[in-house]
């Protein structure tokens, strides 16, 4: 029985022993790496800079009043689409009590004046009928008579101008009546009937009663950092992407990199603006926020890799290009524009020759 017992143990501890040895030895065997690899593609590289800004219309204007009054009508609502010419609101003046006291007495005198003239020409006019008087004198009478009346009729239109805003010879010509100076789209209209308003002098701006732009034509106002403001140049193409419509890109033209830079949140930043290509049927809105991504230069169409397969050494570069199974040997290669993503190769591999993927 002892000796049963024995054999037992023997081939357990024999069985154990072995297991150990099976088990470090799997241990201790690494498995061997295995690199992925990636082709070239052919591809569209685009090297860009990026600006931020707004979508404006590039003509807008403010409709100011010539006289100073009280808002008794708006013919027109922000959206509205408005022609040079069209009335736009109407004004009732209210003129300053001093400017009305001195027309009313600068009109007592003229009428004053005009019925003394009248006089004196009719008496001069019997005695030249008479042959009493030379023809001259009586023609500076008839002169001094005819001034009489001018400054009569002024008198007269000079206090309904005041009163009224309109004379009878003006006809359908009156600071009372506004209207839109040029063509385009009601964008805000920020006073309301009982409103008074200013008109413009040197003192203020005056009230705006409405501003209208033109919105067929755009552009891109925007900023760019005094890094990036010495690789672009008028004429460039942008890429504009509106916050407010993701699905859709607009295509933009530089036309103008400001001169002067300005001081940003201890940045120098420098103005830029684009001329925004709308097709048939695209509309804006004024105010969108843009980024704007301006094309520094492209490649259309080229055998391209990603960089990240790109080991660099000095000044120059190389890939490792599988020449069996696993089996890689080092290439040189010359490359060109890069996105930061995908770089340009001109020189070096295939299109259909696999590039190994280094491991991170």
């Amino acid at each position: 029985m002892k000796k049963a017992l024995k054999i037992v143990l023997l081939i357990l501890f024999i069985g154990l022993v072995l297991w150990v040895v099976v088990y470090l030895y799997n241990q201790s065997k690494t498995n061997p790496v295995v690199f992925e690899t990636e082709t070239p593609s052919i591809s569209t590289i685009v090297k860009k800079s990026v600006a931020t800004g707004s979508v404006v219309p590039r003509k807008e204007v403010q409709i100011k009043p010539q006289e100073s009054g009280i808002i008794t009508e708006l013919y027109v609502e922000a959206g509205d689409m408005v022609k040079q010419g069209d009335l736009i609101a109407k004004i009732q003046i209210i003129p300053e009590m001093v400017q009305v006291n001195n027309a009313e007495l600068n009109l007592t005198k003229a009428s004053i004046n005009a019925q003394n003239a009248e006089v004196e020409y009719k008496r001069k006019k019997e005695l030249f009928d008479t042959k009493v008087i030379a023809e001259s004198e009586y023609l500076r009478e008839k002169m001094n008579y005819d001034n009489a009346k001018a400054d009569l009729e002024a008198a007269q239109n000079n206090l309904q101008l005041i009163k009224e805003g309109v004379t009878k010879k003006m006809g359908t010509k009156t600071n009372t009546l506004i209207r839109s100076t040029i063509d385009g789209m009601v964008l805000d209209v920020p006073i309301k009937v009982g409103n008074s308003v200013i008109k413009s002098n040197s003192f203020n701006d005056g009230t705006s009663i409405a501003t209208i732009a033109d919105m067929s034509n755009m552009i891109f106002e925007g900023k760019v950092d005094e890094t990036e403001v010495g690789k672009i140049k008028s004429g460039m193409e942008l890429l504009l992407s509106i916050g407010a419509i993701s699905e859709e890109k607009y295509n933009a033209f530089l036309e103008f990199i400001s001169p002067k830079g300005v001081a940003e949140n201890g940045a120098i930043q420098f103005e830029i603006k684009a001329a925004v290509k709308l097709k048939e049927g695209q509309f804006l809105r004024a105010g969108y926020s843009a980024t704007a991504d301006i094309v520094l230069d492209r490649r259309d169409s080229v055998m391209a890799i990603n960089e990240k397969l790109i080991f660099f050494s000095n000044d120059s570069a190389f890939v490792e290009v599988e020449t069996a199974p696993q089996i890689f040997e080092k290439r040189y290669i010359k490359t060109g524009l890069s996105d930061g993503i995908t770089i340009e190769v001109l020189e070096g591999v295939t299109k259909e020759e696999k590039i190994k993927i280094p491991k991170n």
